[in-house]
C-alpha cells in the first residue's frame, strides 16, 4: 500500500502531521508513505506548484492525502504559477471527476451551528460535485468592451461528462438512504438543461432512488432551511463549490469536513482518490498550532474506506472522533482552546481505546 502526503501550504502540514500520527497508529502491514512539495511551497522551492515529480508519486500512489494550498506571497502571479493550479491540476490529470464532500452533525455541537438546534441534529447528507469540467476548466479570457475590461468564463458539460458523475451519485445514494437530488438552473442555463435531461435519462438505471430537481438559488436556501430533508445532492463544479462550503457552515464549521476526490481508477485495495480536508490553506492562522486536524484526520478516515478497502479502521477512526468532540476536546473554532496538537493526541487516546 503506497500513499502519496502533499501537506502543502498554509495549515495543510500542521493538520496533516495530525492526520499521520492516527495512521501510524494503525500500523498497517506493509504500508509506504511518500512525502512531495505542492502549491505555494512547491512554487518556492522548484518553479511551478504542481512539479512534474510530485504528479508522478500521486500516480504511483494507491491514494493521495492532501493537506491544502494557498499563499497570499503568490497572489500576483500568473494564473499557472499560482498554489491553487496545483489542486486543480492534479483532479485533472489523475482523473478525478467525482468529489465527496459529506455533512453530518455531531451529537453535541448543535449549539455551535447558525442554525436552530433541532435543525443542525438532522443534518447527514452528502454532496458529489463534478470536479473536471464546468467554468473552473473552460476557456476563460479577458477581452475589451464599450464598459472597459471584460472578463469571461466559459461553462459546459456534455452528456457523458454528467452521466459519469450521476453514476456516482446515484451508487452513493444506493449506499444511504435512497435519496438523490440533483441541483442546476435549467431554468436559465443551457448547460444546466443538459444536465438534467441527462439526469433523467440516467433515473431509470436507478428504480430503487428517489430523483428529484432542485435550483441552484432554492437549494440555498433549503440547506438552511430545512438541511434534513437531502440525502445526496449531486451538481456541477461551481455550485457544488458553494453548497458544500455552505453545508460544512450548518454543521458547525469548516475544520470538521473532509472529502474524497474519486475516478475510475482501481488499484489491488480499492478505487485511486485523493483525500483532503475542505477548509483551506487559512494563512491567517498558520503556524499558531490553532488549526483544527479533524477534517484531515477523517479525510484520512475516507482514504482507508475508499483507496485501501480498510472499513473497520475506517470506522475506529470516526468513532475516535466523535468520542474526542464529546469530551469537549475542541479548537478554537468550536469554541475551546484546545491546540492542534491536543487536538490530535485526544483523539488518538481513543483511538487506542477502541477495538
Amino acid at each position: 500500500m503506497k500513499i502519496a502526503v502533499l501537506p502543502g501550504d498554509g495549515i495543510g502540514p500542521e493538520v496533516t502531521r495530525e492526520a499521520l500520527k492516527v495512521l501510524d497508529a494503525l500500523a498497517l502491514p506493509q504500508l509506504t508513505l511518500f512525502e512531495g512539495d505542492v502549491g505555494g511551497i512547491a512554487y518556492k522551492r522548484h518553479g511551478h506548484p504542481l512539479p512534474a515529480e510530485t504528479l508522478e508519486m500521486a500516480r504511483a500512489a494507491d491514494a493521495v492525502l492532501f493537506g491544502a494550498v494557498g499563499d497570499p506571497e503568490c497572489d500576483t502571479l500568473p494564473r499557472e504559477y499560482r498554489p491553487e493550479q496545483a489542486i486543480l491540476g492534479l483532479r485533472s490529470e489523475l482523473g478525478l471527476f467525482a468529489n465527496l464532500r459529506p455533512a453530518a452533525g455531531f451529537p453535541g455541537l448543535e449549539d455551535l451551528s447558525p442554525l436552530k438546534p433541532e435543525l443542525a441534529r438532522g443534518i447527514d447528507l452528502l454532496v458529489v460535485r463534478e470536479l473536471n469540467g464546468d467554468v473552473y476548466f473552460g476557456d476563460k479570457g479577458e477581452r475589451d468592451s464599450a464598459g472597459g475590461r471584460e472578463g469571461w468564463d466559459d461553462m459546459s458539460y456534455n452528456e457523458a461528462e454528467v452521466r459519469r458523475i450521476a453514476h456516482s451519485a446515484f451508487r452513493a445514494a444506493q449506499k444511504r438512504r435512497k435519496k438523490l437530488t440533483s441541483v442546476d438552473k435549467a431554468n436559465v442555463l443551457e448547460t444546466s438543461r443538459i444536465w438534467r435531461e441527462t439526469v433523467i435519462e440516467l433515473a431509470g438505471e436507478y428504480p430503487d432512488v428517489e430523483l428529484d430537481h432542485m435550483y441552484v438559488d432554492n437549494a440555498a436556501m433549503q440547506l438552511v432551511r430545512s438541511p434534513g430533508q437531502f440525502d445526496v445532492i449531486v451538481t456541477g463544479n461551481l455550485f457544488g463549490d458553494i453548497l458544500s462550503d455552505q453545508a460544512s457552515a450548518c454543521v458547525g464549521s469548516i475544520g470538521l469536513l473532509a472529502s474524497a476526490s474519486l475516478g475510475e481508477r482501481t488499484t489491488e485495495f480499492g478505487t485511486f482518490g485523493l483525500y483532503e480536508p475542505i477548509h483551506g490553506s487559512a494563512p491567517d492562522i498558520a503556524g499558531q498550532g490553532k488549526a483544527n486536524p479533524v477534517a484531515a484526520i477523517l479525510s484520512l478516515a475516507m482514504l482507508l474506506r475508499h483507496s485501501l478497502g480498510r472499513d473497520a479502521d475506517a470506522n475506529r477512526i470516526e468513532r475516535a472522533v466523535a468520542a474526542s468532540l464529546s469530551s469537549e476536546i475542541r479548537g478554537a473554532d468550536l469554541g475551546g482552546s484546545a491546540s492542534t496538537q491536543e487536538i490530535g493526541d485526544a483523539i488518538l487516546r481513543h483511538l487506542q481505546a477502541i477495538a
